[in-house]
C-alpha cells in the first residue's frame, strides 16, 4: 500500500510539473491577413506565459553603459536556455551597446522605459553578417540584430532611441566611403565571399541598421516607439512571418525610411505612425549579382491602418530590386504631412533585372503630394551612374499596378510612368482618384501598354 502510495504520488507531481512548464511555454500564433492575393498565414510567437528577467537582477545600473550592456546579454542568455523567456528593461533611461538577439527571446520595454543606444562605432565591433544598400557584407552590428533566429520579439511602451552625434558626421560621402562604396560593388559583381567584404575599417562609414533581422522567422515589434536611426531603420532581410504593430518612428537623418523589408516574405505592418526623413515603406530585394545569387524574391506584404506623417514615399519600390517583388498590398492609410512625394513610387535601372508583380494600393486620404500619385522611373542611378560599371544589363519587368480609392487634396499629376522602349510597363490600372488640384498634366506617360483610368480627377 505505502509503494502505491508513493507511486500514487510521483505521477501527480510528474503531471502538475508537466502542467507548470505548459503554463510557461512559448507559443506560436497563426494570424490570417486579408490580401487580394493568396496570402499565407503570418506564424508569430506569443510569450504571454513566459518567465520574465529583470535587466537589473543581471547587473543593469542606470547610466553605466557597460554594466547594462552585459545584463541585457546575460538575460538574452537565460531567456534562450530556457526555450522562451521575456527580457524586461524597467523605467528609466538605460544607455548600451549593440544588442545581439537569440531565439524564442522577447525585449519587452516598460512604460518610461527608453533603451539609449551609443553611437560609439567600436561599440558595435566585432563586425557581423550584414548588408549596405542590397550588398551582403561585414560590417559594423546593427544595434539590434538578430542572425538565423526562430520566435523573437520587441514588445512594451517603452523607446529605443540611437545618439547620432557619431553618425550624423558620418551622413556626408566623402571619398573614402564612395571608395568603399565601389569596392564592395566589385566585390559583390564578382561573387567574392561574403566574408572577404570587410567593410568596418579606414573611414568607409558605413553606417549600421537600427533593428535588422537577419535570416529569422517569426518576428513580432509590438508597441515600442524608435527615435533616430543611423541608417534604414526596421530591416527585415531574408526574414519570414514578421508582423510590425502599433509602432511609432521619428527619424529625420539620412536614408531613415522606416521599414525596408528585403528578400522578406509574409508581413504585416498595422496601426504604425511613421514619421521620417526617407520613404515609410520601401520594399527592397537586393541589388544586382547578389540578389541573382540569394534568390529569395519579396513577396506577400500587408500594410494598413498607419499615419504617414513625413516621408519621402508612403510606398516606394526598389531601387534594389534584383531579387523580384510582388504582392504588395497597402490600404487605409493617411498621410497628415506635406512632405510625401508619392503614394507609389517605383524606381529601378538597366543593372537591376527583377521583377515588380501586384502591387495594390486602395483607401489613402492625403493632403498635399508634391508629386503624384504614382511615379514609376526605371533609369534611376543616383551616386552610382558615375562610380561604378555596368557589368551586366537586365531589365526589370514592372506590371500589375491597381490603385483605387484615392483622395488627395493637391498634386502635380496623376501618374508619370518613365517605361523603357525594350520593356514597357503593362496592365497599370487607377480607379477613383479624386484630386482637388493639379498643377501639370494629368497623366505623364511613356512606355506603358495597358494604362486604365476612370478620369474622375478632381472633385
Amino acid at each position: 500500500m505505502r509503494k502505491q502510495i508513493l507511486l500514487l504520488g510521483l505521477l501527480v507531481s510528474l503531471l502538475l510539473n508537466s502542467c507548470k512548464n505548459d503554463q510557461n511555454r512559448l507559443k506560436i500564433k497563426e494570424l490570417k491577413v486579408e490580401a487580394p492575393f493568396e496570402m499565407p498565414n503570418i506564424k508569430i510567437p506569443d510569450f504571454s506565459n513566459c518567465k520574465r528577467f529583470l535587466i537589473t537582477d543581471f547587473g543593469a545600473i542606470l547610466g553605466n553603459q557597460s554594466s547594462t550592456t552585459n545584463a541585457i546579454t546575460k538575460a538574452i542568455d537565460e531567456a534562450n536556455k530556457i526555450g522562451g523567456g521575456i527580457v524586461v528593461i524597467p523605467k528609466g533611461e538605460w544607455l548600451t551597446g549593440k544588442i545581439h538577439f537569440k531565439s524564442n527571446v522577447n525585449l519587452h520595454l516598460d512604460k518610461d522605459a527608453i533603451l539609449l543606444f551609443s553611437d560609439n562605432p567600436i561599440d558595435y565591433l566585432p563586425a557581423v553578417q550584414t548588408t549596405w544598400e542590397g550588398m551582403e557584407c561585414f560590417n559594423y552590428s546593427p544595434l539590434i540584430y538578430a542572425f538565423e533566429c526562430k520566435n523573437i520579439a520587441i514588445t512594451g511602451e517603452g523607446q529605443v532611441k540611437a545618439k547620432m552625434d557619431v553618425w550624423e558626421k558620418w551622413f556626408s560621402r566623402p571619398k573614402a566611403h564612395m571608395d568603399g562604396l565601389a569596392d564592395l560593388y566589385h566585390m559583390a559583381a564578382k561573387n567574392v565571399p561574403v566574408e572577404k567584404r570587410q567593410m568596418a575599417k579606414n573611414d568607409i562609414n558605413m553606417r549600421p541598421q537600427f533593428i535588422q533581422f537577419n535570416r529569422c522567422e517569426n518576428i513580432l515589434l509590438k508597441g515600442i516607439s524608435i527615435e533616430n536611426s543611423p541608417f534604414w531603420t526596421i530591416h527585415p532581410f531574408m526574414s519570414k512571418n514578421i508582423v510590425i504593430r502599433d509602432v511609432k518612428v521619428h527619424a529625420f537623418g539620412h536614408n531613415n525610411d522606416g521599414v525596408d523589408p528585403e528578400m522578406s516574405q509574409n508581413m504585416l505592418i498595422e496601426d504604425c505612425v511613421f514619421d521620417q526623413g526617407d520613404d515609410a515603406i520601401s520594399v527592397k530585394s537586393g541589388r544586382n549579382q547578389d540578389a541573382w545569387r540569394l534568390n529569395m524574391p519579396t513577396k506577400n506584404i500587408v500594410m494598413r491602418n498607419c499615419t504617414i506623417k513625413n516621408g519621402h514615399q508612403l510606398l516606394a519600390v526598389g531601387s534594389e530590386l534584383s531579387g523580384g517583388i510582388e504582392n504588395i498590398f497597402v490600404d487605409n492609410c493617411n498621410v497628415t504631412g506635406s512632405t510625401v512625394k508619392h503614394l507609389v513610387f517605383v524606381k529601378t535601372n538597366e543593372r537591376r533585372g527583377g521583377f515588380v508583380n501586384n502591387i495594390f494600393m486602395s483607401n489613402i486620404q492625403a493632403g498635399k503630394i508634391s508629386s503624384g500619385v504614382l511615379g514609376i522611373q526605371t533609369d534611376v542611378m543616383y551616386q552610382w551612374r558615375n562610380l561604378v560599371p555596368t557589368y551586366e544589363r537586365k531589365l526589370t519587368s514592372i506590371e500589375n499596378i491597381f490603385i483605387e480609392n484615392i483622395k488627395l487634396k493637391e498634386a502635380q499629376f496623376v501618374s508619370r510612368i518613365k517605361g523603357q522602349k525594350e520593356l514597357p510597363v503593362k496592365n497599370v490600372l487607377l480607379k477613383k482618384i479624386f484630386i482637388d488640384t493639379i498643377h501639370e498634366e494629368e497623366i505623364l506617360n511613356e512606355n506603358v501598354i495597358g494604362f486604365s483610368w476612370d478620369q474622375i480627377s478632381r472633385k
